[in-house]
């Protein structure tokens, strides 16, 4: 099977890098598999990303990326692209950049949840570019609770605290925090090292493969927006970001 080399996956810094070059592996009707990309697929609650990839007959535009092993960039059915073409591809920077933002303050929210009511574990998160949500369960929320959470979420969301991704073995990760915690049992157990993201002094550890800001202080104030139950002792909650000063990417091509 064709596998793709996600760039993005390189280093925390890969999230910032916007314009990559790479040769087309495979073709369809409407979707391209390159060699490597910058483009994120949908999966960990995360969206993809959008942009564009240039090749020798103009650009294309890519609206919707999915794969995990081969990335499949899906384009229009005129695309002209084939196998062995050069191309340039640039994701489009606000959204990247928002979804960073919104996954890196759900890792925040996640960690200050799981302290503040007795171990509410997130069972569930989807990462938009306006508004996410997160599942926690077992918890009942209440207007206090969702005022505490909100409170003490911000605390660290405007503050200069950095974050880190780095390669850790399952026994490395459950020495720094709690199996539940890290939702470490729905890693699949062939599964030995994991890309984690660590916040902070261990304000949150815990395996993921998504885009991720380098700093918290890029994130800005959030707000719960909405609450909805989920089933026995599951809630849902959505939360939107304040606008910040805009971060630019990367300029080199990788």
């Amino acid at each position: 099977m064709t596998s793709t080399h996600k760039l993005y996956l390189d280093s925390l810094e890969a999230a910032y890098d916007v314009s990559f070059d790479a040769q087309v592996v495979d073709v369809s009707e409407h979707s391209i598999i390159l060699d490597r990309t910058l483009f994120y697929p949908i999966g960990g609650g995360q969206n993809w990303d959008t942009g564009t990839l240039v090749g020798p007959n103009g650009p294309v535009e890519v609206v919707e990326v999915r794969g995990r092993e081969a990335i499949e960039h899906h384009v229009g059915g005129d695309h002209q692209l084939e196998v062995g073409d050069e191309i340039r591809g640039t994701i489009d920077w606000q959204r990247r950049h928002a979804h960073m933002r919104m996954h890196t303050a759900q890792h925040v929210v996640s960690g200050v949840a799981y302290e503040l009511f007795n171990g509410a574990r997130t069972v569930g998160n989807q990462i938009n570019i306006e508004t996410s949500r997160i599942d926690f369960k077992p918890i009942a929320f209440d207007d206090e609770k969702l005022s505490d959470l909100t409170s003490n979420s911000n605390q660290y969301l405007t503050h200069d605290i950095e974050v880190i991704a780095q390669n850790m073995t399952r026994d490395q990760i459950n020495a720094e925090m709690p199996p539940d915690r890290t939702n470490m049992d729905l890693v699949p157990a062939h599964i030995e090292e994991l890309r984690t993201i660590q916040i902070g002094d261990m304000l949150d550890m815990c395996p993921c493969a998504g885009t991720h800001v380098r700093n918290l202080s890029e994130i800005g104030q959030m707000s719960i927006i909405g609450k909805k139950s989920k089933g026995k002792g599951t809630q849902r909650i959505t939360y939107e970001l304040a606008q910040t000063t805009p971060i630019s990417p990367n300029t080199h091509v990788v």
